[in-house]
């Protein structure tokens, strides 16, 4: 059953629909733009949060490395140091006991310098073969030659860090040459300090500018975490953690920024700051939930507000559909009053608008149709007395030569053809073709649609010339295309192909009161509209009869055809003819 709506409904529907797709539209637009810039000022604010605490931890263990060399590149240790180195081991213990206080001292003024402010506790000075010269703690250690810090050591400075109850230690450690090294010599020693990192926890767990998921961490070469988590408890040296930031580091020394799990398995979005060259990762990160936390907010604030404003569209959709129904109601019952024939009523809507305009052609229609039932009423009996006067049969039949013109596929030709093209049109083909009959001698019977019906009367004492006359008159309708094209190109027409059909034999009369010509019916009339469809593109094909009657004409040709309709067995013959070409 189909569901019907009322104009004032559609209207409303119509706003509605115009009002949510524009507010769906722009919520999406407008989510999506915020998201993408929610998402660029995490990043950014990432970003820079770790490289300004990348950078900052750079300066910090560079700084150390340097304070670290001004002990190791100490002239009085240098001494110390290269004269130990050439101690035999007999004499080796007693050399430390009295070189101690010497190094001491030198240390001391060093921790006195700078010492105290960079969280100096430990060092220890090795020789070149890893014996202890010296160490402000104790050491479980006789020799250092297998240590990896002391053999990394001998080759460069670096900075690394040792694990002390549940935290760490930062080692310092820096090759020590001889006083008259030169470039490329091999360190004489070795100087390892040990030192507090107090000052990197402070960069470190600075929690400003993280929000209340964000956190900030260093991770060493073998993926363990260096620093504390905010989230799990005791993770210095044993929370593993293979993210992308971490291996894009240590694997092609680059930083890494976006979207991934952290060592919790949680999604975040990290920035990383990668020293390889010093040994450590730095990773800024913040819980992906917190991230999109605003565009969530912003997403039901776009709701909230689309509902608020289709609430109101709503309404107003519905206050100016009453206002636009209401009239139109009127004129639908006004116009539903006249079709049951009461002409007497009027809707007077005096609206200054088309609604307005409406009402008065209605309103005038109405007028001249209850004028116009008056003057029929009056006319009716006259017509009822004409009734049997207007088409009377005559009570005899004539032979005719009956012939069709039809247009090839006139409904396609006029489809594109405005009112005014499609009269001119049929007007220039039929009024032609028209004027080649009559000159002829043929005689026009009437136009039925698109064809054109004529005949010639056929006396018996003439009907060899008569049939000849018609043959002539129909293969001059054909060879009268161009000229008929010509006339259409003119008008701007589109071109047209017809075809030409002629029977003959006896024909029905017919006399109207309308017109001085009789009109014809019969099977002969039939046959000739049955053929038309085989004559060819403005040709002439002809039945069976004006074939038997015409074959010995001379001046013509004549070709039995056979198609779905013309076929001997669908009960019809035809003949396509030519003129007959003259021989040389």
């Amino acid at each position: 059953m189909a569901i019907s709506f009322a104009l004032d409904k559609k209207l409303i529907f119509l706003v509605m629909s115009v009002s949510i797709i524009a507010l769906t539209i722009t919520a999406f637009l407008s989510f999506n733009y915020a998201e993408q810039i929610l998402k660029e000022r995490a990043g950014e604010q990432l970003f820079g949060e770790s490289n300004i605490r990348g950078d900052t931890l750079r300066i910090l263990f560079e700084s150390r490395i340097e304070q670290n060399q001004i002990l190791s590149t100490d002239p009085m240790i240098k001494i110390l140091v290269n004269e130990l180195n050439q101690s035999s081991e007999e004499s080796l213990q007693n050399s430390l006991v009295e070189k101690r206080r010497d190094f001491l001292t030198q240390i001391q003024a060093f921790q006195t310098l700078i010492g105290f402010s960079i969280g100096f506790e430990d060092v220890k000075i090795i020789g070149k073969n890893g014996d202890i010269f010296f160490s402000l703690g104790r050491t479980e250690k006789e020799n250092f030659v297998d240590d990896p810090l002391f053999q990394k050591g001998l080759k460069s400075s670096f900075v690394d860090f040792e694990p002390f109850q549940n935290s760490k230690k930062m080692i310092v450690v820096s090759p020590i040459f001889a006083a008259d090294s030169k470039m490329g010599d091999e360190a004489i020693g070795v100087l390892i300090s040990r030192m507090r990192t107090s000052a990197i926890d402070n960069i470190l767990l600075n929690k400003s500018g993280l929000g209340d998921s964000g956190e900030i961490y260093i991770v060493n070469r073998d993926f363990l975490m260096l620093s504390e988590s905010r989230f799990i408890e005791n993770t210095i040296f044993k929370q593993k953690v293979i993210t992308p930031g971490v291996e894009k580091c240590f694997t092609d020394g680059i930083d890494y920024q976006g979207f991934y799990l952290d060592y919790r398995g949680v999604p975040i979005y990290g920035s990383s700051y990668c020293a390889r060259d010093l040994g450590f990762v730095l990773l800024a990160e913040i819980d992906e939930a917190e991230t999109i936390q605003p565009i969530l907010i912003l997403q039901e604030r776009i709701f909230q507000t689309g509902l608020v404003i289709t609430t109101a569209m709503a309404i107003i959709a519905f206050v100016i559909s009453r206002t636009l129904s209401k009239p139109l109601i009127k004129l639908k019952n006004a116009a539903n009053t006249i079709a049951g024939g009461n002409f007497e009523v009027r809707t007077k809507i005096k609206t200054r608008d088309e609604i307005g305009e409406l009402s008065n052609a209605f309103d005038s229609m109405a007028q001249k149709l209850q004028d116009s039932l008056l003057e029929i009423k009056e006319k009716e009996d006259v017509i009822k007395q004409q009734e049997d006067i207007l088409l009377q049969f005559s009570d005899y039949s004539e032979k005719y030569c009956v012939c069709m013109i039809d247009i090839i596929n006139s409904t396609k030709i006029t489809a594109n053809l405005s009112d005014s093209q499609t009269s001119e049109f049929y007007r220039i083909f039929l009024n032609s073709l028209a004027i080649i009959v009559r000159n002829f001698g043929g005689i026009v019977i009437k136009n039925i649609g698109d064809a054109l019906l004529f005949y010639f009367p056929v006396l018996h004492s003439e009907t060899e010339v008569t049939m000849k006359k018609c043959l002539n008159c129909c293969l001059t309708l054909g060879e009268s295309h161009d000229e008929l094209e010509k006339k259409l190109l003119n008008e701007n027409l589109p071109s047209v192909d017809y075809r030409v059909s002629a029977t003959f034999g006896m024909v029905r009369i017919a006399k109207t009161s309308t017109s001085s010509v009789n009109d014809i019916f019969g099977t002969t009339v039939n046959r000739c509209a049955k053929i038309n469809r085989t004559a060819p593109a403005n040709g002439l094909i002809i039945g069976e009869d004006f074939y038997e009657n015409a074959k010995n004409l001379e001046g013509f040709e004549f070709k039995k055809v056979e198609s779905d309709i013309v076929s001997p067995e669908h009960g019809y013959v035809g003949y396509i003819v030519y003129r007959k070409k003259e021989t040389e």
